[in-house]
């Protein structure tokens, strides 16, 4: 005899926790299904968060190995220990991983472990070591999340061609890496071990890095990181990896073999649609596997929903809390909304580059007329004090209702300043809402100001 509940969510990653607890607060029976023994999907286990704890850690590092000097500290030889890094990051992420818990707990939402596999449109099957257990639910919600992809003639063996899962685990600094893709995770990864001693290439198939983000900002980043060290392959079709006994050779297309240490294949991430019984439920998928949803997120089954990477968009994990909590809120108010242009994104480097609304190509492309005000953070005094005065904030707006389109930034803590032009776009402020804001002397945060008020050609400080 099976269980019945109000919901079920399969998968248990940033969308799909957060869709649960959110559903158990407007009163709903929910349960939750992940197959893996710690919750929290592959952003909390093996994605965004250990890789910002070794970001981190390498990029103190990299600052006592080559800069703390410059402003006076002294701190004599010194080690890595790579296995106590690794462990700080095994232990930030057991640690939200137990906290997760403790919240489906406080929430009152029941956990099943296992695999998940439709049997029907109204009842599922879990499959776990311990056997098999049938459950039921008037709704069910899919967020099963991705996982890496690669390309044909490239195989990963976990070892030598690996992904980012297996990149944050390398026992030893590898002394040459390549990186296949020039987005944002293999950059990311790229960073962190070239911070700790390894010789990277990148190599991107495209003319640019940063793929979708703003191209003035995608300019400057590869500037500065080919001054940091990292190098780059622009332009570079990698059409296969050969692994050796003690190496690999990357073969790309009309350029000479390339000889490494290791391999991360980081050119994007597929849907985890396979054997959920999508097809035994009607539920549609597209040509790549993304699961199809209407504007409400439910499929082509009525009853089934379905959030995040498994629907494709951008494979962002606060995208899929977004979606998550716009659908169940769906289900059990009858509305529930996201707004798209207002979900920022950020790659994790040093500095950081972070996005949100439109690019200038876009903008182009779409024919909106529109005003640019741009600030450099070399004539900001917090940015001087700290040592980090590189790149810019750029600030697009109507041409005509000066309402803000777009926001892309290089820069510190560029992750963190999106947020407030993230609210601005959310509530259809004007740069010169922005601008007319008071904001505390010194921070970051007054380049904002300084590149609304630029929209208008009336910056204070350049």
């Amino acid at each position: 005899m099976s269980t019945t509940f109000d919901l079920i969510v399969i998968g248990a990653g940033p969308g799909g926790y957060v869709a649960a607890i959110r559903a158990a607060q407007l009163g709903l029976n929910v349960a939750c299904i992940e197959k893996e023994k710690a919750l929290g999907g592959t952003c909390l286990r093996v994605g965004c968060i250990p890789s910002k704890a070794l970001l981190e850690s390498s990029e103190l590092y990299e600052e006592a190995k080559g800069h703390f000097s410059s402003r006076g500290i002294n701190v004599g030889k010194l080690d890595l220990d790579l296995q106590k890094m690794l462990g700080q990051k095994n232990e930030t992420v057991n640690t939200l991983t137990r906290g997760i818990d403790g919240l489906f707990k406080k929430n009152k939402v029941t956990r099943f472990q296992g695999h998940a596999t439709f049997q029907s449109p109204d009842k599922l099957v879990v499959r776990s070591s311990s056997g098999t257990e049938e459950l039921a639910a008037k709704k069910y919600l899919i967020a099963t999340g991705s996982m890496p992809a690669t390309l044909p003639g490239v195989v990963l063996d976990g070892d030598r061609v690996v992904t980012s899962t297996e990149a944050l685990e390398f026992e030893k600094v590898p002394d040459k890496l390549v990186v296949i893709g020039g987005g944002a995770i293999g950059l990311e990864m790229g960073t962190v071990w070239r911070r700790l001693g390894s010789d990277v290439t990148v190599l991107e198939y495209l003319d640019r890095i940063l793929p979708g983000m703003d191209g003035e900002l995608a300019k400057q980043a590869l500037k500065i990181y080919k001054a940091q060290g990292l190098k780059f392959q622009l332009g570079a079709k990698v059409t296969g990896v050969t692994v050796n006994r003690k190496n690999c050779d990357v073969h790309v297309e009309g350029a000479d073999d390339l000889r490494c240490d290791r391999v991360l294949v980081s050119v994007g991430r597929k849907p985890n649609t396979e054997n959920l019984g999508l097809e035994e439920v009607g539920i549609q998928t597209d040509k790549r596997g993304f699961i199809q949803v209407n504007e409400h997120y439910e499929t082509s089954t009525p009853g089934v929903f379905a959030i995040g990477d498994v629907i494709g968009g951008a494979m962002l994990a606060h995208k899929a809390e977004e979606e998550g909590i716009a659908c169940v809120e769906r289900i059990a108010t009858g509305y529930g909304h996201v707004n798209y242009n207002a979900i920022p994104a950020i790659v994790y480097t040093t500095p950081e580059v972070a996005s949100v609304g439109l690019t200038e190509e876009e903008l182009t492309e779409k024919k909106i007329e529109y005003r640019s005000g741009s600030f450099p953070f070399a004539a900001n005094g917090r940015a001087r004090a700290i040592g980090h005065a590189e790149g810019m904030v750029k600030i697009l707006a109507d041409k005509n209702t000066d309402r803000i389109l777009g926001a892309h930034i290089i820069g510190p803590h560029a992750g963190d300043l999106i947020a407030e032009i993230a609210v601005a776009i959310e509530f259809h402020a004007s740069s010169e809402d922005l601008a007319r804001c008071c904001h505390a002397h010194p921070t970051l945060a007054e380049a904002v100001k300084e590149a609304a008020l630029a929209v208008d050609k009336r910056a204070i400080h350049f």
